[in-house]
């Protein structure tokens, strides 16, 4: 079947996952990540200010700094993709996405899982060496890494 082209103005979904958590998104095919960016932050303070955690012993938790705030000014979202769509429980690579790349640019779809990891700006890392932390439950509910 062709891929379908998307207008611009119609609105897909795209499920930013980390840890145990999953934000839905509602995007168009123009949005750039800059804009994915700053929505997906603005969520996170609302609905997470102590922090997003993970379920899996030892229990990790990423902080999510406040709005305002140096950090939250200087911070940058990684985003990556599942290395085999099919079967996301292989892990994540980096969709190396630049702010300016839109949703198009990167051939996502309605529906597509994007994992998402919060880089502080002083940190020099290599966009390829990031680890996405993302737990996909199953489901009898038990947690898969």
């Amino acid at each position: 079947m062709p891929r379908r082209t998307l207008d611009p103005e119609e609105q897909m979904t795209l499920r930013l996952k980390h840890g145990r958590h999953t934000i839905f998104l509602f995007v168009t095919s123009d949005t750039t990540f800059a804009q994915i960016s700053t929505e997906l932050l603005e969520i996170l303070q609302d609905r997470y200010p102590g922090g997003l955690t993970s379920s899996i012993v030892p229990l990790k938790e990423t902080a999510v700094p406040a709005a305002g705030t140096p950090e939250a000014e200087s911070l940058r979202i990684a985003y990556g993709i599942a290395r085999d769509p099919s079967d996301p429980t292989r892990g994540w690579k980096s969709l190396k996405a630049n702010y300016t790349d839109t949703v198009s640019e990167k051939r996502l779809e309605d529906g597509s899982a994007l994992a998402f990891a919060l880089v502080p700006d002083g940190d020099s890392v290599d966009m390829d060496d990031i680890a996405f932390d993302v737990e996909l439950m199953t489901i009898d509910d038990e947690v898969i890494v």
